[in-house]
């Protein structure tokens, strides 16, 4: 069993550092197995996931070159990205993807790789499931072919995503080549108000730094405000680092951490959990240590955010006005407000909470958990969805779906109108069969609204899953927070 740290086992170069060293620089270095030169290290990857979507190209570069998966047991699979997540669903429930189903399932059958099939009791979205399953652990080198990998660097791992070329480089070496980044660590104190929760914080960061803020970064969070976070929080707010421009975001883990973790199936247990904590506690940043950039952010006066745009950071107050490119300080800025402004169709200076809106989804790896589900259903209990408006929720997995129901909050929203799926990817990236129609506009729990994200021609507004779910009960965009109407 390994506990993140590659010493353990006697892999990777073992560097150490008298100098005080940031949270990153711990993983990093004790997994740097050469240094390359011109900034780049080979580095040794402790864990590895895998999805239905890309993975076959992976296997196919495998194949040509004759090789064979160096460490199966350190990799993982799930189908989630191209999946139905209807009800009864099947292989087939979606044709012209069931291929990819039953080819990760083959590759994964002929490798030895572990896979959380379609129809398995622990399938779900790659990065609800990697901490769910404890099969990413503290201090771990994590990666997997998708962008927001870095969401379990809410469990203090260094992890980030990848494409299909070093995804069969993880497989046949169990390393990757990677240039290291530099540090930018963001530091929020204070309480985050009541109604204001992680993915308003990430969303008011993204605008308040800029979506290119964390390129050539890992983002550290730290700061009292971070410390009282759940996990789940941690792992909103570390999901939408890649929306910062930074492959890796983390949280140092602490006793909220190994609480967590503790008894899950991939955790270890009896002495080697002790063994593991032991070496945990060390991981955070030491005093002294420097970030290339450091920032300070108070929470105190926070309220809950909504993007208007087409970027995560086009990003507003719930009860705020859509801003006026006029405003804008440069021409280029200008320009792209200007053009989200004409895809979203909206007009400056507009209260957002006068947004009608046509869907609503809560799901995606940003806030698919159960504690979201939890905080939607407070909003939506005894209330219906407006007439006008579809609304579904989808799990992060088929254990938060247990969860779930075992609570009773699939009825909440099955009362109120909502559609209660299977677990996948779903919405967020409408390459299955939940998607938008051209000029629809929903307001979603995902973590991007990109031009078509949800479906040609669709218009995405980013939210928490409180905010979500009160704008399909009202029909329009609206405030959580205040009686709804």
């Amino acid at each position: 069993m390994r506990y993140g740290n590659s010493r353990i086992n006697g892999e990777g170069s073992g560097v150490v550092n008298s100098e005080p060293q940031l949270l990153f620089d711990k993983i990093w270095n004790s997994h740097c197995v050469a240094s390359l030169g011109s900034g780049y290290d080979l580095i040794y990857i402790d864990r590895h996931m895998m999805h239905e979507l890309a993975s076959d190209v992976a296997f196919a570069m495998l194949s040509e070159r004759g090789q064979s998966v160096r460490r199966p047991e350190l990799t993982f699979a799930t189908h989630d990205h191209v999946v139905s997540t209807a009800i009864e669903r099947r292989d087939d429930s979606l044709p012209k993807n069931s291929s990819y189903i039953t080819t990760l399932r083959d590759n994964t059958a002929r490798h030895g790789i572990e896979l959380f099939d379609l129809h398995s009791r622990d399938q779900g979205i790659v990065h609800v499931v990697a901490p769910e399953l404890a099969i990413a652990l503290p201090g771990q080198t994590f990666v997997c072919g998708d962008s927001h990998t870095c969401t379990v660097g809410g469990v203090g791992t260094a992890s980030w995503g990848i494409g299909s070329s070093d995804v069969a480089h993880v497989l046949a070496t169990q390393t990757l080549v990677q240039r290291r980044p530099s540090v930018f660590r963001i530091e929020c104190n204070g309480c985050l108000p009541n109604g204001v929760v992680a993915k308003d914080l990430i969303l008011a960061l993204i605008g308040r730094y800029g979506a290119e803020a964390g390129t050539g970064h890992a983002i550290e969070y730290c700061g009292d405000t971070i410390s009282t976070l759940p996990i789940e929080g941690r792992l909103t707010l570390c999901n939408l680092s890649i929306e910062m421009g930074a492959r890796i975001g983390q949280v140092a883990p602490d006793d909220t951490t190994f609480e967590y973790l503790n008894g899950r199936r991939f955790a270890p247990t009896g002495l080697a959990w002790e063994t593991a904590v032991g070496h945990w506690r060390d991981l955070n940043s030491d005093d002294g240590a420097q970030a290339v950039r450091e920032e300070r952010f108070n929470v105190s006066d926070l309220k809950p955010q909504i993007t208007w745009g087409t970027s995560p950071a086009h990003v507003i107050d719930i009860d705020g006005r859509v801003p006026d490119p006029q405003d804008a300080s440069d021409v280029q800025t200008r320009t792209g407000m200007e053009k989200a402004l004409a895809y979203m169709n909206l007009v400056p200076r507009q209260k957002i909470s006068d947004v009608r809106v046509d869907a609503v989804f809560i799901g995606s790896c940003a806030n698919s958990r159960l504690s979201d589900l939890r905080e939607a259903a407070r909003v939506i209990k005894n209330r219906k969805v407006a007439k006008h408006v579809r609304a579904l929720v989808v799990p992060g997995s088929t254990e938060v779906r247990r969860q779930a129901e075992a609570e009773g909050l699939d009825k909440i929203f099955l009362a109120a109108g909502f559609k209660w799926r299977q677990s996948g990817c779903s919405m967020c990236v409408a390459i299955n069969d939940d998607r938008l129609e051209s000029g629809q506009r929903c307001v979603s729990t995902s973590n991007r609204n990109f031009e078509g994200r949800q479906g040609k021609g669709s218009r995405t507004h980013l939210a928490s899953p409180a905010s979500a779910a009160a704008a399909a009960l009202v029909g329009s965009i609206c405030d959580h927070r205040v009686p709804l109407t």
